[in-house]
């Protein structure tokens, strides 16, 4: 039994009481504040909206509409149910709700704030495909209410674990900046062809250049609708991140039928992304479930003189992005479509350096970039060892 359970028990020996929010607390909404706004009010005040980056905050203007200790939450989109505490003069848009507690001398706001970040999510309503947390659902959230030395002993146990995790991790994220930059010099050394009399060679091995016309089959994806629930995963351009891989969250899907199966993904298979910010952008399809892609994305498959781990980090290298950079020219919408790519050169090597290249590059890649390796699974592992001591001081018994 720790230090917590022990006070609990000795100050609640029949159990904590619960109550709904709303019989403790007031909530509103906040107000239309637009980008207009945020331009012609410039000032020192925060303005807080639905997104989490930068702790919710889209800007400064000259005025604020709330001063003092708040509970905050994101009640529509992606975000919706994330809880901020705020102890300062700011103002929030609309996609925000607001907690007011009406007694502080029986719940503490860093209290609420550490119960809400694990019970509010819990109350997101997903219909109609876009998640929303209401006010009238906040107001039914249960809240225990222990003594409020309790609460203030768990507040300062978790401010000591918040500000030692947030340490660590600015470390870390530092330490895997410094790798990433290593990684990325290795890469392009590998990965920069250098002539010498007339010929072409990677690491002193000599090169054939080919155009990736030569040595592949290009073929567009198709429109459909992405859905949350299919019997295939459905791949867009925006599935593609900034290190080439697939993201995990928010996957979308859709029925797989006769009409689209020509669509279907192999393993070894690359999609590219082809117009927009994001062209230019690759990924290398590895992975066990059935998946399709859509219009904006080409299918590149390659021939047996090139890995298609090899192109993948090709495709990642300075030397590949010079290129493109040159072949889409400087128009406002760049178009990376089969005709620009089929032309890109490529310097191949034979089969057993692409082999060398590849495993000392995929090495590098997976401490950089897995999370179940290297420095963002030691990330991870400090956030989940957060999470189990926050839920471990949140949980109570009810009054009996």
């Amino acid at each position: 039994m720790n230090r917590i359970e022990k006070l609990i028990a000795e100050l609640c020996p029949e159990g904590v009481e619960w109550k709904k929010l709303g019989d403790v607390c007031e909530t509103q909404r906040g107000r239309v504040i637009s980008i207009e706004d945020l331009k012609k009010n410039i000032g020192i005040y925060p303005v807080y909206s639905s997104q989490t980056t930068n702790n919710g905050e889209i800007g400064k203007i000259n005025t604020f509409d709330f001063d003092g200790e708040f509970v905050t939450w994101t009640t529509d989109g992606a975000n919706a149910g994330t809880v901020f505490y705020r102890n300062e003069k700011f103002s929030i848009t609309n996609v925000c709700g607001l907690i007011k507690i009406d007694d502080t001398k029986i719940l503490n706001y860093k209290f609420l704030y550490y119960w809400l970040s694990i019970e509010a999510k819990k109350h997101v309503y997903y219909g109609m495909g876009n998640p929303k947390l209401m006010s009238n659902q906040v107001n039914k959230i249960p809240i225990p209410l222990p003594p409020l030395s309790i609460q203030e002993e768990i507040v300062k146990i978790l401010d000591t674990f918040t500000a030692l995790e947030a340490e660590l991790e600015l470390k870390l994220q530092a330490e895997l900046e410094a790798r990433r930059k290593q990684y990325e010099y290795y890469r392009n050394q590998l990965l920069t062809p250098v002539e010498h009399n007339g010929r072409w060679y990677l690491n002193g091995v000599e090169v054939e250049w080919k155009k990736l016309g030569e040595v592949c089959e290009l073929e567009y994806g198709y429109t459909d609708i992405a859905k949350k629930e299919g019997n295939v995963r459905f791949i867009r351009i925006t599935d593609i991140d900034e290190n080439g891989k697939l993201r995990v969250t928010d996957p979308k899907y859709t029925e797989l039928k006769e009409e689209n199966k020509k669509y279907l993904l192999s393993k070894g298979d690359i999609l590219v992304a082809r117009t927009g910010a994001t062209y230019g952008k690759t990924v290398l399809f590895n992975k066990d479930y059935e998946a399709v892609y859509a219009s904006f994305l080409i299918r590149v498959k390659l021939n047996k003189t090139i890995l298609s781990s090899y192109y993948w980090h090709f495709a990642q290298s300075n030397y590949y992005w010079k290129q493109a950079k040159k072949m889409v020219g400087g128009g406002a919408q760049p178009q990376f479509n089969a005709n620009v790519l089929k032309n890109l050169q490529i310097p191949i090597p034979p089969l057993s350096e692409q082999e060398r290249i590849v495993a000392i590059l995929d090495k590098f890649d997976a401490l950089v970039n897995d999370i179940s390796q290297g420095l963002p699974a030691e990330i991870e592992a400090r956030r989940k060892q957060y999470e189990y001591y926050r839920n471990r001081l949140l949980t109570f018994e009810p009054k009996q």
